[in-house]
């Protein structure tokens, strides 16, 4: 088997740093690259093409699963693995909709993430410890979710997050406990236009009111639990 060149992007130095300490003990994978945010990791995988990507869910700038979308618009034949600390079925499903190859925890063993990446390399999909083609996974994700409708990898114009990015901003500032008023004072926008968006991000979540719109995005990882302000 030839090298298989990785790429690992977090926004944590030091996971950054154990991750490529674990893959530089087999000498057939190559750590080609590193970043810590998802454009930072669009530009630099564009330019090395790496074959396998490890990519944190969490970034500080655009979500993972953002990032893998748009990298694999451009790379599709690189792998992508998720790596995050959220456990949830419909994450996993986004997360193979946006073309991620496999759906790891971050607390897997050296020995398990080494082999999840000869897997991915081989063109199966891994889920925890569930290894399969294109057509088990299909089935898999069906069982878990649901009847899924369409194809499991859509083309790029998808959006697998029901929000905007102004709604997005907006559920972001409601996590950290703002109201309505001060939500329009950060973002220079009126208070009806922030209840207008309240309105459809709770109707778009299929939820009743703002702590659990609020609970629903940390629950998914879309909204980054250090980055709330201290008081």
């Amino acid at each position: 088997m030839s090298e298989i060149k990785l790429f690992i992007v977090d926004d944590h130095p030091v996971f950054r740093q154990g991750l490529r300490d674990v893959l530089e003990t087999d000498s057939r994978l190559q750590v080609v690259g590193e970043a810590a945010t998802g454009e930072a990791a669009i530009d630099m995988t564009t330019a090395l093409k790496p074959d396998v990507i490890l990519m944190d869910v969490n970034l500080p700038d655009i979500m993972g699963l953002q990032v893998t979308r748009k990298i694999k618009s451009y790379l599709p034949e690189t792998k992508v693995i998720v790596i995050t600390g959220y456990d949830d079925v419909e994450q996993v499903y986004h997360a193979v909709r946006a073309g991620a190859s496999a759906y790891c925890p971050k607390d897997i063993s050296p020995e398990a993430l080494i082999d999840v990446i000869y897997s991915v390399y081989q063109g199966y999909y891994v889920i925890g410890e569930k290894k399969m083609d294109h057509d088990q996974v299909h089935h898999w994700l069906e069982e878990k979710v649901g009847r899924i409708s369409g194809p499991l990898i859509t083309d790029t114009e998808d959006s697998f997050v029901p929000l905007s990015p102004r709604e997005m901003e907006i559920l972001e500032h409601v996590t950290h406990g703002k109201s309505n008023k001060e939500i329009a004072y950060e973002l220079g926008i009126s208070h009806q236009t922030v209840k207008n968006h309240m309105t459809a991000i709770l109707r778009k979540l299929h939820v009743d009111d703002r702590t659990q719109a609020a609970v629903y995005a940390l629950s998914r990882g879309w909204v980054r639990i250090e980055n709330q302000p201290r008081e």
